[in-house]
């Protein structure tokens, strides 16, 4: 069963995709990756891509964070991510996108919108992750110090600097890696 770990939405179980496309995020991981961006949280605009069932976004929403958006190319995940944002009571505070994600980072950006915290769970071993890093960056849609998480396998090694992004840390759970990278100012000083 996955639910919300902690915060206001806490202990309240959340329906997953019926799918072997997508893989949720362990409670385990789940709550030590949270522990390492709870001070970071409140407050925020987060970003969900490749969102699934929303459990990262909805966990963020739960912990304080003001606003979430989750981006979902499979309709069957957003459907499942709106009635998780009933679910948790949170509906003033999320919007659903479905699109793939390059043209949801283009989406947003030409809308002007820009988040302190961006959690990327793409399918693995697809190389996604290193593209959409490149259009957040390109594309300016996180905040100057904005923190991006992004869950791997650890047989796809990420860089440790893409243009400003840089990243300070990574964290292994078995075969998933939680990898965090910060937006840098101009100097590329991480």
């Amino acid at each position: 069963m996955v639910r919300i770990i902690s915060g206001i939405a806490g202990g309240i179980p959340i329906k997953v995709p019926p799918t072997k496309k997508t893989k949720p995020t362990l409670d385990r991981v789940k709550e030590s990756v949270f522990s390492i961006l709870q001070p970071y949280i409140p407050g925020t605009q987060v970003l969900d891509m490749f969102a699934g069932s929303g459990s990262l976004g909805l966990e963020a929403l739960s912990r304080g964070a003001d606003f979430a958006v989750f981006v979902d190319n499979s309709r069957i995940c957003t459907e499942i991510i709106k009635e998780n944002i009933e679910r948790t009571r949170m509906t003033g505070k999320a919007r659903v996108i479905r699109s793939d994600a390059c043209k949801a980072i283009l989406d947003l950006a030409f809308q002007g919108r820009q988040f302190d915290i961006i959690f990327l769970d793409p399918p693995y071993s697809r190389n996604f992750v290193c593209k959409t890093l490149q259009m957040i960056v390109e594309n300016d849609i996180i905040i100057e110090n904005g923190l991006i998480a992004v869950e791997h396998i650890e047989s796809e090694p990420l860089p440790d600097r893409i243009g400003r992004l840089g990243k300070v840390r990574s964290k292994h759970y078995g075969d998933t890696v939680f990898t965090f990278y910060v937006m840098n100012s101009e100097d590329g000083e991480a």
